[in-house]
């Protein structure tokens, strides 16, 4: 059993309380990527697992044992950094097997440990070169192998793709989960890109000022937000959102928001929208789930104040509702700066939060 359990695990820094009281439970096996903004804690969270920071107060368990005060080394996790931290003097078998060597492991093992980890990530052709004959891609993979030999409970990844180039990320994503499937390993993995934490996760668990805001599966942390910060968080490009209040129209309730936007919301919505009448809320939209206006559903206009061809589609960006507002149009689409253009929003992707707090309102 490889599960990894925070209970009640805080970590201050002097006065000063990064990580308030943080329950998150890993299951054996599973792939859990922590994500959020620059310094929400989720480094921390790691580095808490591995050993490297002490967590103030609460308890961490790995499988059956209470690791919380146990030093990195009796833990059992690997940790794959961000840079790399390969010598730059040895080989790459050598880099790939030091951590054995220094614990006296038998040069026999060493050598059948190294072997199989350069067969699984690729890198038997390169075992004689040194770190700067190898590209960037080359250089992590001969750091996850030295995480591999060791044969963890865990494997910790610490933003392990953030120095590479676009196409290495997408290259090193799908490496990743194939090792990940083949070994059967728990994996907590920290990035800040959302698309990454999305395209590898078993579940993401999102994270704000050191407080787990929502813990789910990709789809449904795209689908259904808890609130306006993971809503914003989570999809490229992100949200939009039109400020608002939720009125009684005369064919039903409708959505006002600034610059005449009146939008209708759906029958079957009505029921668990309607106890919010009459407060201020939020509507919130997804670029993709938008187009040039045209059938029954809702349309809001939109002011065009700059193009980005995609090829697939163009995303014509601009104000619309008194909010900044990007919607997706066809590639084919005659649409430039200063255009106003009319956006329908598909009524059944439609999101609303209360202002108030933030939280999503019930769909």
């Amino acid at each position: 059993m490889s599960q990894v359990r925070l209970q009640q695990v805080t970590k201050s820094f002097g006065s000063v309380t990064v990580i308030p009281p943080l329950d998150l439970t890993i299951a054996d096996k599973e792939f859990v990527v922590l994500v959020g903004p620059s310094g929400c804690g989720k480094t921390t969270t790691l580095r808490m697992i591995a050993g490297l920071e002490q967590a103030t107060s609460g308890e961490i368990r790995i499988g059956d044992r209470d690791v919380t005060a146990l030093r990195p080394g009796l833990r059992n996790c690997s940790m794959v950094f961000q840079n790399y931290a390969l010598y730059p003097h040895m080989t790459v078998a050598e880099n790939i097997g030091y951590g054995m060597k220094v614990r006296g492991t038998p040069k026999a093992e060493i050598d059948k440990a190294v072997t199989e980890a350069a067969r699984i990530l690729n890198l038997g052709a390169y075992l004689a070169r040194k770190p700067s004959a190898l590209s960037g891609g080359q250089r992590q993979r001969v750091a996850i192998g030295r995480a591999i030999v060791r044969q963890p409970d865990v494997f910790l990844f610490d933003e392990p793709l953030s120095n590479l180039d676009a196409k290495l990320r997408i290259e090193m994503r799908t490496e990743i989960k194939l090792l990940h499937r083949r070994l059967q390993t728990t994996v907590v993995y920290v990035t800040h890109d959302q698309v990454e934490a999305m395209t590898m996760a078993d579940r993401v668990v999102v994270m704000n000022q050191g407080r787990i805001e929502q813990a789910a599966d990709p789809i449904t942390l795209y689908e259904s937000p808890r609130n306006l910060f993971v809503a914003a968080f989570i999809g490229a490009p992100s949200m939009n959102f039109i400020e608002g209040s939720l009125d009684q129209g005369d064919g039903g309730p409708v959505f006002r928001g600034q610059d005449g936007v009146s939008v209708p919301i759906p029958a079957e919505r009505v029921s668990a929208l309607s106890p919010y009448a009459g407060q201020a809320v939020i509507l919130g939209i997804r670029p993709e789930h938008t187009a040039p206006a045209s059938g029954s559903d809702p349309s809001i206009k939109l002011k065009v104040t700059d193009i980005e061809p995609l090829g697939p589609h163009t995303l014509a960006i601009g104000k619309a509702g008194g909010a900044a507002f990007t919607a997706q149009m066809p590639a084919n689409t005659r649409v430039g700066p200063d255009d106003s253009v009319d956006v329908q929003l598909d009524a059944q992707k439609m999101h609303f939060f209360l202002k108030s707090n933030g939280e999503a309102l019930p769909r």
